[in-house]
């Protein structure tokens, strides 16, 4: 996540308040929005853009962030494949999901053995329509699926006002 910290062992929360002297307020304050992409950035970045952007430009602290962020994926993928016996695919979406090619290959760079390939020609295209970037014969698709919250939102309004003015 960009500030928050994400899986952590609990008795980290009792260690800083038990040796570091912290309260909860300033553990919480720690947790939710000094962590994640910011602190492993050296405490300068938690959009995953501006990581890119700077780990490109040669920022070891950025590239450190986009490789843990990466490894975190990795492990999740590979853990509910193991939880549920196997994967049909790997759907990007959102900012980060649709917009960056690099991201997808980290995240599944290395998951071969999972029978999860991606094309690299199919991932550097781009397109505002869900796509598969998957080679044509890997048994795991991998798509890429845009949001498109506006619509849901805009969806979801128009359905509120509909039942609103059904009872007028």
């Amino acid at each position: 996540m960009g500030t928050r910290c994400g899986d952590m062992d609990p008795a980290i929360v009792l260690h800083l308040m038990e040796n570091k002297g912290l309260t909860l307020p300033q553990i919480k304050n720690i947790l939710n929005k000094k962590s994640g992409l910011l602190r492993l950035s050296g405490g300068k970045l938690s959009d995953l853009r501006d990581i890119i952007d700077a780990m490109e430009q040669g920022d070891d602290e950025a590239r450190n962030a986009l490789e843990v962020f990466c490894y975190r994926i990795k492990k999740y993928i590979e853990a509910y494949m193991a939880a549920m016996g196997r994967v049909d695919a790997v759907v990007f979406t959102a900012g980060i999901g649709e917009n960056s090619p690099l991201f997808r290959e980290k995240a599944l760079g290395g998951l071969g053995h999972l029978r999860i390939t991606v094309d690299p020609d199919r991932n550097q295209a781009r397109s505002s329509e869900t796509r598969e970037i998957s080679t044509p014969m890997s048994p795991v698709k991998v798509l890429v699926v845009p949001t498109r919250e506006e619509r849901e939102i805009a969806g979801q309004v128009m359905a509120v006002l509909s039942v609103g003015s059904a009872g007028a």
